[in-house]
């Protein structure tokens, strides 16, 4: 039988760097690469609707969303990719709905956290890598804004804050990585922190 394999997300608010250190992390372990929401048709099309700056979606509905599209990612893509002994790399996953929806749009804690543990069916990642930069820097490399990135700088700072706490009280599951510096530097920085914290042989 196959060695079960990894499962690394890697976390943050926007535009903190996630989705081009995902890829060379990803690149580097010859991991399957993946993101939140998406992943799979189903995960695509929420991500398609929840982005819309043009849809009016509630808090509650946009919490559910994000935990449908994820029991479809954990059951199509994450768990048969791990079963079969490959590691998983991820573009968000669970701690982004704690950090956004409980954190950021003040949705009891205790409830998006079942939301998610129903969700995700015992399936969480190994390790989360939080990069972590300024709010300026984040807001200055935003282009044209989707429907959460125009939530206001209240509501980020909130998600910022979020990440902080749940890598707090979690760290043998989160690690905080700087992620100011060129691409390079942060890669290292990302690759330095995973490879302290887990045997990826």
């Amino acid at each position: 039988m196959s060695r079960r394999g990894r499962f690394i997300a890697l976390e943050g608010g926007e535009a903190s760097g996630k989705s081009t250190q995902a890829r060379r992390l990803a690149a580097r372990l010859d991991a399957l690469l993946t993101r939140e929401p998406g992943g799979t048709s189903v995960g695509e099309e929420v991500r398609e609707l929840v982005l819309d700056p043009t849809r009016a979606v509630s808090d509650r509905a946009e919490a559910l969303l994000f935990a449908a599209a994820r029991a479809q990612h954990v059951v199509e893509v994450i768990q048969p990719a791990l079963a079969a002994g490959r590691h998983v790399v991820c573009d968000r996953f669970a701690g982004s709905s704690l950090a956004y929806q409980s954190f950021g749009r003040g949705l009891p804690f205790d409830e998006v956290r079942a939301l998610s543990e129903f969700a995700v069916g015992g399936t969480w990642p190994d390790l989360n890598v939080l990069l972590v930069v300024p709010a300026e820097t984040s807001a200055s490399r935003l282009g044209p804004r989707d429907r959460l990135e125009q939530a206001g700088d209240g509501f980020h700072d909130r998600v910022a804050e979020g990440f902080a706490a749940l890598a707090a009280v979690d760290p043998d599951r989160w690690v905080e990585v700087d992620g100011m510096g060129t691409i390079d530097e942060v890669e290292a920085a990302v690759w330095a922190a995973v490879s302290r914290r887990i045997d990826m042989s």
